[in-house]
């Protein structure tokens, strides 16, 4: 793959299952120094601690890790955390998170700015904090419509996030099968 700059943005998406988060912790392994990994995922029951305990584990010791299901960009900018690497994982959650803190019957213009907020938040912070940034996404656009009104909402909300992270970034790597490709 590509070398990255010393102040980059990558993003990767894929399908669930497919290899983003341990591609993006490859890269951080391989590239060193101070890594950051910012976990945006919720333990809402057991089976669900027991991933992020799984996830957490896998990490290597030395990683920090900021967990913000909410709010991600705003926290980094606050506490001017920076590393030379930063793994956000993930956009998918973040995004989940941002949808069901609405009532089911909230206006979709409220939620899209919501959204819109994180994300340009999450871009203002690599912008003013630096580093290499990997950021990880699920690529909605392949799978079916979803039959209920907040899953379609969900649906273009992640797709939309995932366009302006697609455009802003100086990478876009697609993960099939544990297999990256490079977009862009």
């Amino acid at each position: 793959m590509n070398q990255v700059s010393p102040s980059s943005l990558t993003l990767i998406l894929g399908g669930a299952r497919s290899g983003k988060t341990r591609y993006a912790q490859e890269q951080a392994r391989q590239i060193g120094g101070d890594v950051l990994y910012v976990a945006t995922a919720e333990a809402g029951d057991e089976e669900m601690r027991m991933r992020i305990e799984a996830h957490r584990a896998a990490r290597p010791a030395e990683w920090r890790t900021l967990e913000a299901a909410l709010q991600v960009g705003e926290t980094l900018m606050l506490n001017q955390v920076r590393a030379q690497v930063v793994i956000i994982d993930c956009i998918t959650l973040l995004v989940s998170n941002v949808v069901v803190s609405f009532a089911e019957n909230a206006p979709f213009d409220d939620i899209k700015q919501k959204v819109q907020t994180e994300i340009n938040a999450l871009l203002k912070a690599h912008s003013n904090l630096g580093g290499q940034w990997f950021v990880v996404s699920n690529e909605v656009g392949l799978g079916l419509v979803p039959p209920y009104p907040m899953g379609r909402v969900y649906r273009d909300l992640l797709g939309w996030a995932n366009q302006t992270l697609a455009r802003s970034a100086d990478r876009v790597i697609f993960m099939v099968a544990g297999i990256p490709m490079i977009v862009k």
